[in-house]
């Protein structure tokens, strides 16, 4: 027997990866508050680029991404002895702030940091996300 498989159908086997991109420090461009209108203006330009290049790119797909207020607004959760403490700040006490994610689908990892380079100068953690299904 004879199989054809159709573009659609080929597409829908295509193997991909999910990547949680994680905005995690200033970087060279220091606090968004210390930054001037102009660079403000820059980075959000950036911003738009690497969206727009993630777009572009064969295979790659922006799940969702968005910008985190600051560690201060932060509530945290611990599970200590069974017992749940809420309390309000970050996590941990760190130079290094997390500034923003995304979650993008893509083919590899180096796909992934070759869209990367076109993101401002942050700190930036990229993890593969566990396929639990």
């Amino acid at each position: 027997m004879l199989l054809l498989a159709t573009v659609a159908d080929h597409n829908r086997w295509r193997i991909t990866m999910k990547y949680f991109v994680l905005l995690a420090g200033d970087g060279e461009l220091g606090p968004w508050d210390q930054l001037t209108p102009d660079e403000q203006q820059t980075v959000l330009e950036q911003f738009g680029g690497f969206d727009a290049a993630c777009e572009e790119k064969a295979g790659v797909g922006l799940l969702g991404g968005e910008a985190l207020e600051g560690g201060a607004m932060a509530t945290t959760l611990r599970t200590r002895g069974g017992e749940l403490t809420i309390t309000d700040g970050p996590f941990a006490e760190a130079t290094e702030q997390i500034g923003g994610y995304y979650l993008i689908e893509a083919p590899d990892l180096d796909t992934i940091t070759g869209l990367c380079r076109s993101l401002p100068a942050y700190d930036i953690e990229i993890r593969p996300v566990v396929d639990m299904g």
